[in-house]
């Protein structure tokens, strides 16, 4: 594997192997045998801000033995206009890696492909593929195992979150409901081409049904800002609420990426009651991203 710039990308084998690496990797913290990052420099590329994904990233590469360099987007000629290609080329002869979080998916791809070093997509509007591959081995560290898995998820169902979960079902074979509202749902390509056992439905009831893992995220992602106010009154009633966990399996995980707008997506008292799968899974993003670094070929 020489990048990680989608679910999309992996191979089944390929995301059960960084499942088995995370696992390694968070029971030998602060003890690692080797350090494959070790006199490298990684360039961490962000035109979104950031919280979790950048401090896991910048920690992750330490423990690792490299050394992260942050760079935003006014940093550097990106900010102003220099192409994509141009720039991975001139990284590619300086820096041994690069983690890029951006807006389009084409350009973490076009880096990739001109760079010629290692690249990791830490989020685009198409795809968060990081998120994800923490999410699955969150499941498997408190469900034993993916095996008959059914996830519901709630809410904006074509934002990067979702979109990366249905190449996650795809992939590994499980179960996917995506309760959301017509224009919020999956385009129909996408998910013929994903085929799976996904379905999609605006009724929240039926899709968390028996559902072992409840998942949702913000409402306004980062770039929709201005529409705000009308995506509040369009998903306003996709919420996971004790309503909604009534129905679940019991014992369900609830699961949300983060940053939380309690009262909104998801309510304050069903948060703080899973808080520890919750933010167990923030801090699983450190486990898996150090996983993912290991295995990059350079």
């Amino acid at each position: 594997m020489k990048h990680l710039l989608s679910i999309e990308s992996l191979s089944r084998d390929e995301m059960l192997a960084i499942l088995d690496a995370t696992a390694a990797m968070k029971q030998t913290r602060g003890r690692h045998a080797a350090h494959p990052l070790r006199h490298q420099c990684w360039a961490i590329m962000f035109a979104k801000s950031s919280t979790r994904t950048r401090v896991s990233f910048e920690v992750g590469i330490r423990e690792l033995g490299g050394d992260p360099m942050f760079l935003s987007a006014n940093d550097i000629q990106l900010g102003r206009g220099e192409p994509i290609k141009d720039t991975a080329r001139v990284m590619g002869r300086m820096l041994h890696g690069a983690v890029i979080r951006t807006f389009a998916q084409q350009d973490v791809e076009e880096f990739a492909r001109f760079g010629g070093i290692p690249t990791i997509n830490a989020l685009t509007d198409e795809e968060h593929p990081c998120q994800i591959l923490a999410d699955l081995f969150t499941i498997r560290e408190r469900r034993g195992s993916l095996d008959d898995l059914k996830v519901c998820f709630v809410g904006d169902g074509d934002c990067n979150v979702p979109r990366s979960w249905i190449w996650a079902a795809a992939r590994l074979g499980f179960e996917l409901r995506i309760a959301a509202p017509p224009h919020y749902q999956p385009p129909a390509d996408l998910l013929a081409r994903a085929s799976g056992r996904i379905a999609v439905t605006p009724d929240m009831q039926e899709a968390a049904d028996g559902a072992e893992v409840l998942y949702t995220d913000v409402w306004v992602s980062m770039g929709k800002e201005e529409e705000a106010a009308y995506r509040v009154a369009q998903l306003g009633g996709y919420q996971i609420n004790d309503k909604l966990l009534a129905v679940a399996k019991p014992g369900a995980l609830v699961m949300h990426c983060l940053p939380a707008y309690r009262g909104k997506e998801i309510t304050d008292d069903i948060l703080e009651a899973h808080a520890e799968t919750i933010f167990g899974q923030a801090e699983n993003r450190l486990h898996t991203q150090k996983a993912i670094l290991s295995l990059l070929e350079r």
